[in-house]
């Protein structure tokens, strides 16, 4: 019998503005292939970036994504006034609001698999949380471990 098997998958998510955002379809639109055959597994994905995050949370009412986006800028402040609360701030306001703020949700989520598909909960999406103004190309790896069928 065969062992599990491994294989990685980098890409692109589409440029969204600040906010957070449903990109559920959108990863499994990338991974559509790759997760054909797998019986049992695990996908794991990571943002290979510092200034945006990945969560699981409600897929069906956007204003739970509104809320937590207010309730984060409420949390983590940004230096709009230029007082200096933040020593990194050569890249803008929202910059190191930007960083804690990923450190906070994460940078990667692991969702399990099976029999080709993301085993997410009924109301459960993957959200992409982007913390800096302006759009940003943002790169994903993701890594699906598992038995085949």
């Amino acid at each position: 019998m065969p062992g599990p098997t491994y294989t990685q998958h980098a890409f692109n998510l589409p440029s969204y503005p600040r906010g957070s955002h449903l990109v559920t379809s959108d990863i499994t639109k990338q991974l559509s292939e790759p997760l054909k055959g797998v019986k049992a597994g695990l996908l794991h994905l990571f943002l290979q970036h510092t200034s945006c995050a990945i969560s699981l949370n409600e897929n069906y009412d956007s204003d739970v994504r509104a809320d937590m986006s207010d309730s984060l800028d409420r949390i983590v402040v940004e230096d709009k006034a230029g007082k200096g609360i933040y020593r990194h701030d050569m890249e803008g306001s929202d910059d190191m609001p930007a960083h804690i703020k990923s450190s906070m949700i994460g940078a990667s989520v692991s969702i399990p698999i099976t029999d080709g598909k993301l085993a997410l909960g009924t109301w459960q999406g993957i959200w992409f949380l982007e913390f800096r103004d302006g759009k940003h190309r943002r790169k994903v790896l993701a890594t699906i471990q598992g038995e085949r069928a």
